[in-house]
């Protein structure tokens, strides 16, 4: 057995030895490697015919291949002693699905220079470096972000007390726009307010040149004012006109003529949903001089019918016509067929009102012909219901008339309209009643 074993052995035994011999006489001094004689692996035939592409290769990365990117931002900043803005990153990775690396980089050196500034007390210079980053992330998708460093950027404006609160006044600004664009409107009125409270009596301007403290009334009209609305759906008009009155103060306030004649407008709308027409009158009226003013013809046609409805629900039916043609004719010059049809509608139907149904007829059928050059269907039919009703009462109207006022002359009128049936009936001249 032991021979038949040497045997095999034997031969590669032999050429061992020739090698090393081979190697020691040529005087080479370099190890043996006892791979280098091995042969190399055989490539299958499919991989020889079948050859992956490069592209194919980086498709087939799998979707960790980011991971070491964030990592090495995070081991950095643990690594350069800046473990606030490690915290920070790390929150905002977990949600942060796939952040670009040139936003990495301007986080991390943002966040490293605000922590920075933060221990030597440079509040100012940390604030700039949340805001940076609260104006840097614009998409859509990124606003959660822009939230975030905004706030960050209101922490660090409370504490920085170099510029009389001109940091914390801009902040507590952003801060309201953030919480009025989620629907938020109790904490945007609280940050408008501290706003206001900052800028009342400072001569701070935005980047465009307006006043700060204009700002802040014209943001807080406009949460009053959708607080207003919001408590007019639930029919609570008290309080309502509460809030549309503090809107309209604001408006005021602010210096805008235009935005105090919308303020003073909706505020009219209020009293006249709790019947308060009087009063409803006095802010349309408001609404009706700036607007004239300011040439604002749309604001001023809305003044009109509104002030005009007011006038109706009194009964005081002459000046309310009045108004509305008024509102008729500065929407004819105006060309503005969508208020001209309205308008002629609503005339339409304060003449009905007052028993003038030629009147009535005419304006209806006006509005019906606007309504069918506006291609509105719904609007074309209740013109054309309104002016054939009219037409109906106008006709009946004579008719009455005639057969209440003795003279041959009228029953002539009725006998022959009676024959022929024609589209209108009209009352025979004093001259022809005495033939």
């Amino acid at each position: 057995m032991a021979t038949e074993l040497y045997s095999v052995a034997r031969p590669n035994l032999t050429a061992s030895v020739s090698s090393m011999s081979s190697a020691v006489v040529s005087g080479s001094r370099t190890p043996l490697d006892p791979h280098k004689h091995r042969k190399a692996p055989s490539i299958p035939e499919h991989m020889k015919e079948n050859p992956v592409h490069p592209a194919a290769e980086k498709t087939q990365i799998p979707a960790e291949s980011t991971t070491p990117l964030r990592q090495s931002v995070c081991v950095d900043l643990l690594r350069e002693g800046f473990p606030r803005s490690f915290s920070q990153v790390f929150s905002l990775l977990q949600r942060w699905d796939a952040p670009d690396p040139r936003e990495l980089h301007t986080l991390q050196q943002r966040l490293t220079s605000a922590e920075t500034a933060e221990r030597h007390g440079q509040y100012g210079e940390a604030y700039d470096n949340h805001m940076f980053l609260a104006r840097f992330f614009t998409e859509p998708e990124d606003k959660w972000l822009k939230h975030h460093f905004i706030q960050l950027a209101l922490q660090s404006a409370r504490k920085f007390k170099m510029d009389s609160g001109k940091r914390e006044a801009e902040a507590n600004l952003h801060m309201g726009q953030v919480y009025l664009e989620k629907g938020q409107l109790e904490r945007a009125q609280e940050h408008y307010e501290v706003f206001y409270q900052l800028t009342m009596g400072r001569t701070w301007q935005d980047p465009s040149g307006r006043m700060q403290h204009s700002r802040s009334c014209e943001e807080l009209q406009k949460v009053f004012t959708l607080l207003g609305q919001r408590l007019l759906q639930e029919q609570d008009y008290t309080h309502a006109i509460k809030m549309f009155n503090k809107a309209y103060q604001m408006a005021k306030e602010s210096g805008d003529r235009g935005l105090e004649g919308e303020a003073a407008y909706r505020l009219g709308l209020a009293y006249q949903s709790t019947g308060d027409q009087k009063t409803a009158e006095q802010f349309f009226s408001v609404c009706i001089e700036s607007s004239t003013t300011l040439e604002n013809t749309d604001s001023l046609g809305r003044a009109y019918e509104a002030i005009a409805k007011s006038l109706e629900s009194e009964g005081k039916l002459t000046e309310a016509t009045e108004y509305l043609e008024k509102f008729a004719e500065i929407s004819l010059n105006s060309k503005q067929d969508r208020n001209l049809e309205k308008a002629c509608m609503c005339l339409g139907n304060v003449l009905s009102l007052r028993k003038q149904y030629d009147g009535a007829h005419e304006h209806f059928g006006r509005a019906y012909e606007i309504a069918c050059n506006l291609e509105s269907v719904d609007r074309l039919q209740k013109a054309r219901v309104c002016a054939g009703s009219t037409r109906a009462l106008s006709m009946m109207q004579t008719y009455h008339r005639l057969i209440e006022t003795p003279g041959r002359q009228n029953i002539k009128t009725i006998i022959s309209w009676k024959k022929r049936r024609h589209d209108s009936l009209s009352a025979p001249s004093e001259e022809e009643m005495k033939r």
